[in-house]
């Protein structure tokens, strides 16, 4: 049994398939989860109205609303940590899900070790390092302020709603201010594995990192590209 973090984490599965929902409760409750689960986005929607989850897992071929279409829609409300499972395991599918606010994707058929793998590295980046390293308490970034502490990104009084994965570069950018880190490194400190296709990921997640940070995204004062060596964060 692996290791798991020092809460019950509760995990909110979403399948269609009642084989695969039965399958994930049994394994996931057998590692040590509170395991809620719903046959479809409308079920999830009445469980996530009652329960605070610690993370969901969503397939994404499922009828009506799909995966990734109701990702999106979970990202308006909710900061819910999104791991998303699908027979596809194209570059494009990975991507579109990561452009809807997906945290993490894996494709079936999959390993079940993989799984929870993948849900133990989701919920130990949620988690707040115990020893802060010394350094500001906040960045300004324009007309954007970022809680280091709290993780947490304001313009003006309004809250800016980060992904899992974008709290997480928030932080690793934080611990390095001016310097710049390669997109290899970015994928290892994320967890996401390794490979061309995760480095692509990992792009689009700092794409949508800049359109929330940047006042102009296609030219970016804050998070800024270095040619040759990665990316780097310099706040005012």
């Amino acid at each position: 049994m692996i290791a798991l973090l020092p809460f019950e984490a509760h995990i909110l599965v979403v399948d269609d398939d009642e084989r695969i929902r039965k399958l994930l409760h049994k394994f996931l409750v057998k590692n040590g989860y509170w395991v809620s689960v719903a046959q479809d986005a409308g079920h999830a929607r009445e469980l996530l109205r009652s329960f605070k989850f610690d993370l969901i897992v969503l397939d994404v071929m499922m009828p009506g609303d799909d995966g990734i279409s109701f990702t999106g829609e979970l990202r308006q409300e909710i900061l819910t940590p999104i791991l998303l499972l699908t027979a596809k395991g194209e570059s494009a599918d990975r991507i579109a899900g990561f452009e809807a606010g997906a945290d993490d994707y894996l494709a079936k058929p999959f390993e079940p070790k993989e799984l929870l793998l993948r849900i133990s590295a989701i919920l130990r980046r949620v988690q707040r390092p115990k020893n802060e390293p010394d350094g500001p308490l906040f960045l300004s970034l324009g007309e954007i302020t970022y809680d280091i502490e709290r993780a947490e990104l304001m313009k003006e009084n309004d809250l800016v709603r980060l992904t899992t994965s974008e709290v997480a570069l928030m932080r690793i950018f934080s611990s390095n201010l001016g310097i710049a880190i390669s997109r290899k490194k970015l994928v290892e400190d994320l967890g996401k594995g390794k490979g061309l296709a995760q480095e692509r990921a990992v792009d689009v997640q700092i794409t949508r990192l800049r359109r929330k940070i940047e006042l102009n995204p296609k030219e970016p004062r804050y998070l800024q590209t270095v040619r040759g060596s990665g990316y780097l964060l310099a706040p005012d």
